[in-house]
């Protein structure tokens, strides 16, 4: 069977592909838009840097205007407002099916070697909290949407203990990243002294360099996931509050750092 391939000097709307050179970088971002995880975070940073971009905005618009200048017609902090409901919106809806993958997850940690009992008595009571926060997610937002019959009084209630439970995730995350650093440094003192007596074991691949490049890589993420969850410990007391007063701008601030640092680790699982 014939194939038709283009002449190399056809030029036109048509070829416009000939223009996109093939690109790792465009593969590479592809993968991660094509996870839940990923898409997430990108939306996560979206919607909490307009909250920055908000408070840009206001200072600037409450600066007086020179009398030869009409006022701005379009209010650029509401257009940023309209941006970014929808998207929080949009990511609540993505969470609809996050107790799924956590069943899941609760049966693979039972059946899975855990570095240290600590280590996973703290992720067993981590899974506990995110099984109440998540059911409770879901019923906030169906009242809140008018789609069940609840009062607002009674949805933001919900919103709110949803909230603790996750603030609760939040402690005792650093907990269980302490754990998980001590066990990460008695790693590398086993490792420091198998080089220093040759014992690494290159009939499986262990050379010097990749043991150690994977410690280091192990470590880094360890400390992305100190500051990412240093983020959000205040979003979550401050949500967990019936009154509080954490500036919108600090949430954009925090927000927008936790999902810098959870965008870095969902790049290079998707490498």
């Amino acid at each position: 069977m014939a194939v038709y391939v283009p002449p190399a000097s056809s030029v036109g709307v048509l070829t416009l592909g000939k223009v996109i050179k093939p690109s790792a970088t465009l593969d590479h971002l592809v993968r991660l838009l094509n996870t839940v995880r990923g898409t997430d975070k990108v939306l996560m940073f979206v919607q909490y840097f307009c909250k920055i971009l908000v408070w840009f905005a206001q200072k600037k618009q409450r600066r007086p205007i020179p009398v030869d200048k009409a006022a701005p017609a379009l209010d650029l902090a509401q257009h940023l407002r309209n941006l970014s409901s929808p998207v929080s919106d949009f990511r609540i809806l993505l969470r609809y099916y996050g107790l799924l993958p956590m069943l899941q997850y609760m049966s693979s940690v039972e059946r899975t070697a855990s570095p240290s009992k600590w280590h996973l008595d703290l992720i067993r009571l981590q899974n506990l909290s995110m099984l109440l926060y998540y059911p409770m997610e879901h019923i906030y937002w169906l009242g809140a949407h008018r789609i069940i019959p609840l009062s607002e009084q009674k949805s933001n209630k919900i919103a709110m203990w949803s909230c603790r439970f996750w603030a609760a995730y939040v402690v005792l995350e650093f907990a269980r990243l302490a754990e998980e650093w001590r066990l990460l440094k008695v790693k590398e003192v086993t490792i420091q002294k198998k080089i220093k007596r040759d014992l690494l074991q290159t009939d499986k691949g262990e050379t010097k360099e990749k043991v150690l490049g994977e410690l280091e890589a192990a470590k880094m993420r360890t400390k992305i996931g100190t500051i990412v969850n240093a983020a959000y410990l205040p979003l979550t007391v401050h949500w967990s509050l019936e009154q509080s007063s954490f500036p919108d701008v600090a949430v954009g601030v925090c927000g927008t750092l936790a999902a810098i640092g959870q965008l870095m680790t969902a790049w290079w699982d998707t490498a």
